[in-house]
């Protein structure tokens, strides 16, 4: 993943996540959009990851949609502290119960029928 956004132009900070999802913190080039960058990441994480097995990972695909928040620089330490301590953060919270409290503590309104699908 790091490689892959390195290539697109962004720089890979702290990379991390769980079976169900996963947290990557990373510049956004000024040559590309978020969605830009997410979408090639996808795309070629996708394509990466059927090359090493295509038997056992040639049904591997990311869900549909994505999360990105933007971080002032004095908070950089404990979101990557927050990266690298996942399994922790999971035994007391679920991902779903996280990222709500994400989109509540951003002020982003969503609809639940369609912000979690499975």
């Amino acid at each position: 993943m790091g490689g892959i956004l390195k290539n697109r132009g962004s720089i890979p900070i702290e990379i991390g996540g769980m079976p169900d999802h996963i947290h990557i913190l990373a510049s956004l080039p000024k040559t590309k959009t978020i969605s830009e960058l997410v979408r090639d990441l996808k795309s070629d994480s996708t394509l990466w990851i059927k090359t090493i097995n295509p038997h056992y990972y040639g049904g591997f695909s990311w869900q549909e949609g994505y999360g990105a928040f933007s971080i002032s620089p004095s908070v950089l330490p404990n979101v990557v502290r927050y990266i690298r301590n996942q399994v922790e953060h999971h035994k007391v919270k679920t991902f779903i119960d996280e990222y709500k409290m994400f989109l509540k503590a951003y002020g982003v309104e969503y609809d639940e029928r369609y912000a979690f699908g499975e």
